[in-house]
């Protein structure tokens, strides 16, 4: 069990990329941590194995760079989609910088319609897909933006922003919204997921890959570890509760046994009960 720091290129789907490495690993058994969307390209957190119980638990802020166009709005908010002109811009760079920097802290979003997000048990995408004139509006959503920056804005109304937000936030609405408030419209022309928590482009392997740095859960996930001794070891995996005696100050802790994850835990007033037990 381990993860991979996986580079989604351009143009594959998230479980384009999980296909390709079923093959080339021979393991059925593997999974993602937050969707790209084909025109996104950059990290794609995967789980191998029994690591894919424990993808929900990875740290789950993200980092982009973005590329905008301005003028124009497209139905799914990015280069993919038809292009409808709205005026020419004739915004300010202050005035940019002041509209980016409205959206610091949590805000409301709408998702994209073209998107995954459920809308009467149906994926917004495919309703869409099936009939681009269907009308329905999908429900704000609290996002939070923790730092955003203008990287660079062309004579042709073009920019390039970073953005490191909550998981949940859409890029392309975030664009879109930018677009509104300038009143010219924008929409995606690029983008790129540069880190996913602790997992950085830099460190990303292709999945075309000959040789791929798996990586040890002990080394990603965000807990405290406790090393179980024999009696402790066999009460949890048959999935008992054990008592400690010491104060770890987590509400829920990784037990390892000879330096290896045999289980996560919720720990509450020194009793630990597993939550994921791995008996490999």
């Amino acid at each position: 069990m381990y993860f991979l720091n996986i580079n989604k290129p351009k143009g594959l789907s998230s479980f384009d990329v999980i296909r390709k490495l079923r093959k080339k690993l021979l393991i059925k058994k593997i999974g993602h941590s937050g969707t790209l969307d084909p025109l996104a390209s950059g990290v794609l957190q995967i789980g191998v194995g029994e690591c894919t119980k424990l993808l929900e638990y990875l740290p789950s802020d993200k980092t982009y760079v973005a590329k905008i166009k301005f003028g124009y709005t497209t139905d799914t908010y990015d280069d993919e989609g038809e292009k409808k002109f709205v005026k020419v811009p004739d915004f300010e760079l202050r005035q940019l910088n002041a509209v980016l920097n409205s959206f610091l802290g949590k805000t409301m979003q709408i998702p994209p319609k073209y998107s995954a997000i459920k809308f009467s048990g149906k994926k917004s995408c495919d309703i869409v897909r099936k009939n681009r004139f269907v009308d329905f509006e999908l429900n704000a959503r609290e996002v939070e933006i923790f730092f955003i920056n203008l990287i660079s804005f062309n004579s042709d109304y073009t920019a390039e922003i970073f953005v490191h937000c909550a998981k949940g936030t859409y890029i392309r609405s975030l664009v879109f919204d930018i677009g509104e408030k300038l009143g010219c419209g924008a929409y995606v022309v690029d983008l790129k997921r540069i880190a996913a928590g602790s997992f950085k482009i830099e460190d990303s392997d292709l999945a075309e890959s000959l040789n791929f740095k798996c990586i040890n859960p002990l080394d990603v996930l965000p807990f405290c570890k406790y090393e179980l001794n024999d009696f402790e070891y066999n009460k949890i995996i048959n999935g008992n509760f054990i008592k400690i005696a010491h104060i770890i100050n987590s509400d829920k802790v990784l037990l390892t046994k000879n330096n290896k994850l045999v289980s996560l835990a919720n720990l509450s007033d020194n009793l630990i009960k597993p939550i994921k037990v791995f008996r490999g």
